[in-house]
């Protein structure tokens, strides 16, 4: 079978691959199933061969061998279909030819690019039973599997039962682990790995993403450490996962640092991340200043750098800027898509351009999707314009949206304007429709752990310190003319209540907790799953100029950094 391995190894195209297989058949060759197979193999994954044409012939065969089956899996796994792999490999189950390894393993990763939650346990069950429990690598391709498709609990099962593991196992499940919304387990797990091995690109790969999630500057710092150490910043892959790490930690000038260091060419993602963390940061005028410099190197801007760069220009206000660019697409050739819409509808929307925004959402090619009226109408909410909050709430109800922020904002807008019976009629709809509304939380990294606050929160073993620390804050905030703006508090209640109810937001005690577990003149970093409120903003804005710190506050939507008693969003918000 040399002879074949020699032929394939020279073919470049599709039309050479047939005349080999003409070749091949007319030689008697064809008909050995060994020979049968490579060719499928290679017709099946080769960037010469063609995945139809290969199953084409794999359905002429009246008894395909493993390996045949082996070859069309792997090939339709490789697939834009991925999915179409599951179903071959249930009908070779069925039939007398077993699969073996290789052929689970082709088909779990499968599942892998599939997602194919329910799948993957019922192949976990076949591994088991035709006896292959005890192979490593087909362990691992199991356990990533499971990660893939978000099957968490299951993947932590695997890894915890496998009697050798390898970097690749550690790999799948840090990865996993990051992605799935458990970044805090991710660090822990790529600590307890360093006790083991030594991390590759891959692992801190998954490090810097859950670094990324949590916000968690010192451990990213670390991890980057490690980077530099072993000199694996010579892969922009890794680079620009550095770059969005320092970017989302809120230390947009550590990432530019390391954008500017790179040992590597940068990439259209490389730029893109970095006008983009420059956007997050509110700093509008540089980020522009790359976009065009971007273009000057000889990497022309795509559909994401000028969502980056229209970002940039609504964070800041810059809302003729934003306008030029949107415009500048089509000239440039450059296709927009609803997240550029959604964009502009927002940078209209904050500058209180309300009729404009609305007619953009209407000039739209496609069906507007859900957040583009959720953009809306938290401008309308912004500005209290409620009949267009009331016609844009029509319409997401019309989409059969019930996410409890279009409820939350109609109720609030409402409140705002003292109409205290419509607030009981949307939150009887809340009601009706078991809608919950998110509850606001904060985080902050102390001493290399992470401490999590909720509104009100008194299940901190220091509580009682952090209550006093605010007590102390509010009476010194006062003599800089603190008043709290209790119209943020949507509930028919006196104004000692509201003010009561915006002592404790989350990030006001993260705050508080930081001040009493760092040293004087360290800075503060604090991550919130909700947009931050108008109260803590001016608070927080008094407490870095009253205590010289230095605060750092990433809400959902952009990064507010607090120093000497101003906030670098310039209070465009």
């Amino acid at each position: 079978m040399a002879y074949v391995d020699s032929l394939l190894s020279k073919c470049t195209s599709f039309s050479q691959l047939k005349q080999l297989q003409a070749h091949l058949v007319t030689t008697g060759i064809f008909q050995f199933y060994t020979c049968r197979a490579k060719f499928l193999d290679f017709c099946a994954v080769s960037s010469a061969g063609n995945l139809p044409y290969a199953a084409y012939i794999f359905r002429s065969i009246t008894f395909p061998y493993k390996n045949e089956w082996n070859a069309i899996i792997r090939g339709l796994a490789q697939s834009p279909k991925p999915i179409d792999a599951v179903t071959f490999y249930v009908s070779m189950s069925r039939l007398p030819c077993k699969p073996d390894a290789l052929t689970c393993s082709f088909t779990l990763k499968a599942c892998a690019r599939a997602l194919a939650r329910s799948e993957t346990p019922q192949l976990h069950a076949h591994v088991i039973r035709f006896g292959f429990a005890s192979d490593v690598l087909l362990r691992t391709t199991l356990l990533d599997a499971y990660s893939k498709c978000g099957d968490l609990d299951y993947a932590c099962q695997a890894f915890d039962e496998m009697d050798v593991r390898d970097i690749a196992s550690w790999n799948a499940l840090i990865a996993g682990l990051a992605q799935g919304n458990r970044p805090t387990e991710a660090l822990q797990l790529y600590k307890k790995m360093r006790e083991n091995m030594e991390p590759n690109e891959v692992t801190v790969l998954g490090a810097l993403s859950a670094c990324s999630q949590l916000g968690v500057n010192k451990e990213g710092d670390r991890v980057h450490e490690y980077i530099k150490s072993r000199n694996l910043d010579c892969n922009v892959i890794v680079c620009n996962a550095i770059i969005d790490m320092y970017a989302k930690c809120g230390l947009v000038r550590k990432a530019y640092e390391v954008f500017n260091e790179m040992k590597c060419s940068r990439t259209h993602v490389t730029w893109n991340t970095m006008i983009m963390a420059l956007a997050m940061y509110g700093d509008g005028e540089q980020a522009l200043e790359l976009f065009e410099k971007m273009g000057q190197t000889g990497i022309e801007p795509d559909s994401v750098s000028y969502l980056a760069a229209i970002c940039a220009c609504n964070h800041a206000g810059m809302v003729d800027d934003g306008m030029k660019l949107f415009d500048a697409m089509d000239r440039c050739g450059v296709s927009k898509n609803v997240k550029h819409y959604g964009s502009m509808v927002d940078l209209l929307g904050r500058s209180g351009r309300l009729d404009e925004a609305y007619k953009i959402v209407e000039s739209m090619p496609t069906v507007p999707d859900v957040v583009l009226w959720q953009t809306l109408l938290g401008a309308s909410k912004t500005y209290g314009n409620v009949e267009m909050a009331e016609t844009v709430s029509k319409k997401l109800v019309e989409m059969g949206s019930n996410h409890c922020g279009d409820f939350v904002l109609l109720s609030n807008l409402y409140a705002a304007q003292g109409r205290w019976h419509d607030v009981k009629r949307v939150r009887e709809a809340m009601k009706g429709q078991d809608v919950k509304k998110v509850p606001g939380f904060s985080y902050i990294e102390v001493g290399g752990t992470i401490y999590k606050f909720m509104n009100g929160d008194m299940n901190h073993p220091k509580w009682k310190e952090i209550y006093w620390k605010l007590d102390e804050i509010l009476l010194r905030i006062r003599e800089y003319g603190y008043v709290a703006e209790t119209n943020y508090v949507c509930h028919d209640i006196g104004p000692e209540e509201k003010e009561n109810a915006l002592c404790y937001h989350s990030e006001k005690l993260a705050v508080a907790f930081g001040l009493i577990s760092t040293q004087d003149g360290t800075c503060i970093s604090v991550n919130k799953n909700l947009r931050i409120c108008g109260d803590c903003h001016v608070v927080i804005k008094l407490i870095s100029k009253i205590y010289e710190r230095e605060i750092i506050v990433r809400d959902r939507t952009r990064f507010h950094r607090f120093k000497n008693g101003a906030c670098s969003c310039k209070e465009y918000w």
